[in-house]
């Protein structure tokens, strides 16, 4: 059971929606790769902000997702994409289905 995760908040600079939705629809297949992540969620909250979801079995496979390439890809683009830094938020999950 996954009963740890990750909520990443992102606000797309003006007129850069269509390359943040680009950079989450391409981030899963190197998600895909990371066998500690149980599921990643890539979401759009609004015209402009978007969101990241993801959950983990235990703390060394969050450690390992933060320290992977889709987050090394995200912070690299932070600047270009985004009007402020990711808002990443650890998480306990109480429950799930």
């Amino acid at each position: 059971m996954a009963n740890l995760g990750l909520f990443v908040r992102l606000e797309a600079r003006p007129g850069k929606e269509a390359e943040v939705e680009a950079f989450l629809h391409d981030g899963l297949a190197v998600v895909q790769q990371e066998l500690a992540t149980t599921t990643w969620y890539a979401i759009k909250l609004g015209p402009s902000t978007y969101g990241i979801f993801d959950t983990f079995p235990d703390e060394a496979g969050r450690q390992a997702h933060l320290n992977g390439r889709v987050a090394a890809a995200l912070m690299g683009r932070s600047a270009e994409l985004f009007s402020q830094p990711p808002a990443i938020e650890k998480i306990d999950i109480l429950a799930s289905k």
